[in-house]
């Protein structure tokens, strides 16, 4: 068997750890460009509370699938997995290199083994349960997903209301349990694959977020939720930075607890994505161990 003459080159780990300037540093020494894979950062509207690259972050080095999307607009992973990689096969024409950057761990799995083979939707269903969410029965949609499959409760984002609606969609249309669908099978990619895991000591990881949010809210967290309000509905905005501001300006919440809930959310959030990269990349085809950098 041939082995594939280019390489693409994931870089992964939490929220805050550094993945952009290394891959950065990383597309100057190969020559080549990134393509983002935080599905956060695809919306135009949302910028300072997904901590979108600057320029000068960039440093003139072109970064694919940010910033093209407005929250009005359906996405699916399905959609990300084409355009990705279309943007790396446009890469490997100018490089035997391509690097895949972000904390987004579905959307890399996509990319480097393709989708599960799931059952088809079903809208009448998704739009009941989806009503539920938004009515605030968050906490009923996850107790009737632990019911059916406790699996999948314990290896998703639960607070992302498209991951368990989606869960629960199949789980009840099916009559089996939404993990049981997980294809072991891997699309044969015609590129190699090679990770580069980085995860930093807890204790840094954390102080890193930490003042990433103190940054945030410095540089107009607020407002930009603020302008947001009348769209707090839309899934994009399901997620931390933007949920706690909103039970603050509905007069829930104080801004300092608002400030600390964010903090301590982003950590949780990070805490989860660690548990999954080891679990995933551990068993990742093409590579036998992930590498590991702290403090990049």
């Amino acid at each position: 068997m041939n082995t594939p003459t280019k390489t693409l080159l994931v870089i992964c780990g939490p929220t805050c750890c550094g993945k952009t300037d290394l891959a950065v540093e990383q597309a100057k020494k190969l020559t080549t460009e990134i393509v983002s894979a935080d599905s956060r950062q695809f919306y135009k509207e949302m910028s300072i509370g997904t901590a979108k690259p600057t320029n000068d972050e960039l440093q003139g080095i072109k970064c694919h699938l940010v910033d093209f999307l407005s929250i009005h607009q359906n996405y699916t992973i399905s959609d990300y997995e084409k355009d990705a990689l279309d943007k790396i096969n446009k890469i490997f024409e100018k490089s035997d290199t391509a690097i895949l950057c972000g904390g987004s761990g579905l959307f890399i799995k996509a990319v480097c083994e393709g989708l599960d083979k799931m059952p088809p939707a079903d809208e009448n269903l998704r739009k009941q349960l989806a009503e539920l969410w938004e009515k605030g029965k968050k906490e009923k949609l996850i107790s009737m997903l632990n019911e059916l499959d406790s699996t999948t409760v314990k290896n998703i984002d639960i607070n992302n209301p498209r991951r368990v609606i989606r869960a629960l969609e199949v789980s009840i249309l099916t009559g089996k349990p939404f993990s049981t669908f997980k294809n072991k099978k891997t699309t044969k990619r015609d590129f190699q694959v090679r990770y580069l895991f980085l995860n930093p000591p807890r204790v840094e990881l954390y102080d890193r977020i930490n003042q990433r949010v103190d940054r945030m809210l410095e540089n107009g967290l607020v407002k930009e939720v603020e302008n947001l309000l009348p769209f707090r509905h839309l899934t994009p905005l399901q997620t931390v930075g933007y949920q706690e501001l909103f039970r603050y300006f509905d007069k829930e919440i104080s801004l300092v607890t608002a400030t600390e809930m964010i903090k301590r959310n982003t950590r949780r959030y990070a805490k989860r994505q660690i548990t999954w990269f080891k679990k995933v990349l551990a068993e990742a085809p093409g590579t036998p161990i992930p590498l590991s950098r702290s403090n990049p």
